[in-house]
C-alpha cells in the first residue's frame, strides 16, 4: 500500500467535494439561519418575476470565511468515518443520536468548537443525509443493521459509498459500515467504492480501480448496470469533459428530487476517473460539471483519481483550502486537518 496515494484519495475526495456547488450551500449552515431564509425568499423573487439573477450563498454582515472555496459534508463524514473505523458501525453511529431528546433524534453539540474563522459555533446540530438520518432514528427506536438500512427511504443513496472511501484507502471491507445506513444499491455503491480505491492505492491504475469495482456490482442491479454504461459512454467520449453530455443523457433522467443516488454517483466517479487515466485536474471539473450529481460525484471522482496519482498530484494551490474541515455538518471536526489525519492512519506504511 502507498501512504502516499492514501494521502492523495483523502485531499481528492476534499477537492471535489468543494468543487461542487452544493459545498458552499452545506457551509452556510455556519452562518445565521437568517441568511439561508433570505436566500430562499430572493430566489423566490426570482421566480416570481421572472429574473434570471439567481442568488449565491452569502454572508453580509457576517464572517465569509465559511463561504470560500473548501470541504464540506463529504470530507467531514470521511474524517468521521476514519477516526471511528474500529469501532463496532452500529454503536459508532449511536453516539451522534442525542440521548437527552427522549425521542430519535441527531446529537446536538453541547460543548462550543471553534468554527474556521476563530468564531464560536457551539450549540450546532449534526447534519446528515436522509439515509443517515432515518438510520439514526431507526437505532435510537432499537432497530439495527441491517434494517436500520434497509427500512429507510434513501437506502440507495451513496452516503455509505462516501465513508467506504476510508475502508477502501485501508483495504478494508465498508460493509456493516454500509449496512447501518444503507442497503441495495447504496451497498454495493460503498463495495465498489472501497474495492476501486483500495485497487488505486494499491496500484495507482484507474483502469484496474474500475475493474476492481465492477467485479463486485452484479449485472441484474441498477448500479451494475449504469456502471457499465457510463465506462462504455465515457470511452466512447475518449476524454472526461467530452463526456459530460454522453453520461448525463445515459444515466440522468432529471425526475428525481435528489442528486445522490449511488447508481448515479459511483458510476460516473468511475466512468471519469477511468476515461482521464486517474487524472485529478481532467476528472472533477467534469463531474462538477453534472449539476445534478455535484453533491457527491465530484467528490467520489476526486478520491479515485486523488488515489490514482497521490498526493503530489493535486495541484498545490487546492491543498491549503482543503485540508481544513469546516465543522459545517459534524461540528465536533471543526479545524480538524484531513492530510495530518491521513498521515496519521498512514504512518508506517511504505
Amino acid at each position: 500500500m502507498s501512504g502516499d496515494r492514501i494521502r492523495g484519495a483523502f485531499a481528492g475526495l476534499a477537492v471535489g467535494d468543494a468543487a461542487g456547488w452544493p459545498a458552499a450551500r452545506h457551509r452556510a449552515a455556519l452562518h445565521a439561519p437568517w441568511s439561508r431564509r433570505l436566500h430562499r425568499e430572493l430566489d423566490a423573487f426570482a421566480e416570481e418575476h421572472r429574473v434570471t439573477t439567481l442568488p449565491v450563498p452569502f454572508a453580509l454582515n457576517q464572517p465569509v470565511a465559511p463561504l470560500r472555496v473548501g470541504p464540506s459534508d463529504d470530507a467531514e463524514w470521511l474524517a468521521w468515518t476514519v477516526l471511528t473505523i474500529d469501532r463496532p458501525r452500529a454503536e459508532a453511529f449511536m453516539d451522534l443520536i442525542d440521548p437527552a431528546l427522549g425521542t430519535p433524534g441527531i446529537r446536538a453539540v453541547s460543548d462550543p468548537v471553534s468554527g474556521p474563522s476563530g468564531g464560536r459555533a457551539g450549540g450546532r446540530a449534526v447534519r446528515a443525509r436522509i439515509s443517515v438520518a432515518t438510520a439514526l432514528d431507526n437505532l435510537a427506536k432499537g432497530v439495527e443493521p441491517p434494517a436500520s438500512g434497509h427500512d429507510n427511504p434513501h437506502f440507495f443513496d451513496d452516503a455509505a459509498a462516501v465513508r467506504a472511501v476510508a475502508f477502501g484507502a485501508l483495504g478494508r471491507d465498508p460493509t456493516r459500515d454500509a449496512e447501518v445506513t444503507n442497503a441495495g444499491d447504496g451497498v454495493l455503491g460503498a463495495r465498489a467504492m472501497a474495492a476501486a480505491v483500495a485497487e488505486a492505492v494499491a496500484s495507482g491504475s484507474a483502469v484496474n480501480a474500475v475493474e476492481a469495482a465492477l467485479a463486485v456490482l452484479p449485472d441484474g442491479t441498477a448500479i451494475g448496470h449504469n456502471a457499465r454504461l457510463a465506462v462504455k459512454a465515457a470511452r466512447a467520449a475518449g476524454d472526461a469533459f467530452a463526456a459530460v453530455p454522453a453520461l448525463d443523457g445515459a444515466l440522468l433522467d432529471h425526475v428525481y428530487s435528489y442528486g445522490v443516488g449511488a447508481a448515479q454517483t459511483v458510476p460516473v466517479a468511475l466512468a471519469l476517473a477511468e476515461v482521464s487515466g486517474g487524472d485529478l485536474d481532467r476528472a472533477v471539473p467534469a463531474a462538477a460539471c453534472l449539476a445534478a450529481l455535484a453533491d457527491s460525484a465530484p467528490a467520489l471522482t476526486g478520491a479515485l483519481t486523488g488515489a490514482c496519482g497521490g498526493l503530489g498530484a493535486i495541484p498545490e494551490g487546492w491543498i491549503t483550502p482543503v485540508r481544513t474541515l469546516a465543522g459545517c455538518c459534524l461540528p465536533d471536526l471543526a479545524g480538524l486537518d484531513l492530510i495530518e489525519l491521513a498521515n496519521d492512519v498512514t504512518e508506517g506504511i511504505a
